[in-house]
């Protein structure tokens, strides 16, 4: 009978490893039609409310309602689309000839390549309508020629919303040309006056209102994308740490550190810091008796007390030992959660990038200075090394790893300066050519 249910048991564990097997054979297939479905999903989209066209968010045919569900819905299937075209990419680059052999064996018939050809070619049209396409001027350099110095800048807008206005007013050869900037775009007359012609001509022409709100809604799209990336890349790590560590980690490694034979403690440090308390505990307990808080206690009672505090202690610390064992594979899962959410979300990437500039070039003198001074003391002044010892000591206590005082020392004394170097050099290379009485207004206050 016994021998019955292990031959079961196998057969049950043979037939799991070629199911998963089959499954990872045609991952490379799997991958490529969940692509293709979302490609055809925008393009039925396209075909029925934008007749055929891209999807235009500037479109006045539809309510606000309408563009946001397009807008999401959009969003959504250019993730999968992409997410599934890595997926198919990575596979492809793993599956082998004895794979393909197997597969052979297990009854497994491979799309024709011809067909798989023709799905990634119209993948891909479907996609490059909604990608940025990267030139080497960038908006702050746009900025500084006077014909553009009063058009808002529209050239960084996420691929799900239509080009800006801006980009048709260039022609084909303005990319091509060298980028300007504020230290070496010079002209006959100050850049001054130039502008002021061109706002008179903005105000001047009778579709500007119309050309001021529909900018208004591309920046406030623009605002809309960049908060909610920034909230995703603040709750995606917390929220994929705490699961992974509630349902997965947590009773992988509670299973496996469950037995009373496991180690108490993972490095020497808990140690200590146990036997202290214990020690501390036994004092406090005689001192509690010579005051007469505590009636007097005999040898063995004494002991006794010791005893159970001992094991009081023990269970705590085996538990912040299983904690912070926990802690190390649900940051691993927190850093891959947001690797594929930075993969999968470039264009957003590249929207707040914009953002970011924007909100940091459009400050006033005194507030970048007052910013750059805040963060060079906090970070590299005189009191952050105590901040930069504490910030690493907190760390190893979470992943469970010895405090090397060595190495924080080290640390300390190393990477402030590389920060350092590196706040100057910003503030030399780009701040001092952008914004030079910012950097004035710096000095004056550092000093």
């Amino acid at each position: 009978m016994p021998t019955m249910k292990i031959s079961f048991f196998r057969q049950k564990v043979y037939n799991f490893l070629l199911a998963a097997y089959r499954w990872y054979l045609v991952t490379a297939e799997r991958s490529l039609e969940q692509a293709y479905k979302a490609a055809l999903h925008i393009k039925g989209i396209e075909d029925e409310y934008f007749n055929g066209n891209k999807i235009d968010f500037d479109s006045s045919k539809y309510t606000n309602s309408m563009m946001d569900y397009f807008e999401s819905d959009l969003q959504k299937q250019l993730k999968i689309a992409r997410m599934r075209l890595t997926e198919f990419k990575a596979s492809r680059y793993f599956l082998s000839e004895s794979n393909e052999k197997a597969a052979k064996k297990a009854g497994i018939e491979y799309t024709n390549p011809a067909t798989i050809l023709e799905k990634l070619k119209f993948i891909d049209e479907v996609i490059a309508k909604y990608t940025t396409f990267d030139y080497e001027t960038t908006s702050s350099d746009l900025v500084t020629d006077p014909k553009l110095e009063n058009i808002p800048l529209d050239s960084a807008i996420a691929p799900n919303i239509a080009p800006a206005p801006l980009a048709q007013r260039f022609s084909s050869k303005t990319w091509d040309k060298k980028p300007l900037n504020k230290a070496n775009s010079t002209g006959i007359l100050p850049r001054s006056i130039l502008s002021t012609i061109t706002r008179l001509q903005v105000e001047l022409d009778p579709k500007s209102e119309q050309d001021v709100v529909k900018n208004f809604r591309q920046a406030q799209r623009r605002t809309i994308i960049s908060v909610r990336f920034l909230l995703l890349l603040i709750i995606v790590p917390i929220l994929t740490h705490q699961l992974s560590k509630t349902l997965v980690v947590g009773p992988l490694v509670d299973s496996f550190r469950s037995s009373e034979q496991t180690g108490i403690f993972i490095n020497y440090e808990m140690e200590e810091e146990a036997l202290q308390a214990l020690e501390k505990f036994e004092q406090r307990t005689k001192f509690d008796i010579l005051i007469g808080r505590l009636t007097p206690l005999s040898p063995e009672e004494m002991k006794n007390e010791v005893k159970e505090k001992a094991l009081e202690i023990a269970q705590e610390f085996r538990a912040e030992s299983s904690s912070a064992i926990k802690n190390v594979f649900a940051d691993l899962c927190s850093v891959v959660a947001v690797i594929s959410l930075l993969l999968v979300s470039k264009p957003s990437i590249a929207v707040i990038k914009d953002f970011l500039d924007n909100i940091v070039y459009g400050l006033s003198d005194s507030a970048k200075a007052f910013i750059i001074i805040l963060f060079t003391d906090v970070f590299v002044g005189f009191h952050s090394p105590h901040g930069w010892e504490v910030l690493l000591e907190g760390i190893s206590r979470h992943w469970g790893l010895p405090g090397n005082h060595d190495f924080i020392f080290l640390f300390i004394a190393t990477f402030p300066v590389i920060l350092d170097t590196i706040f100057k050099y910003w503030i030399f290379r780009y701040l001092n050519r952008i914004s030079p009485s910012a950097v004035a207004t710096y000095r004056n206050m550092n000093e």
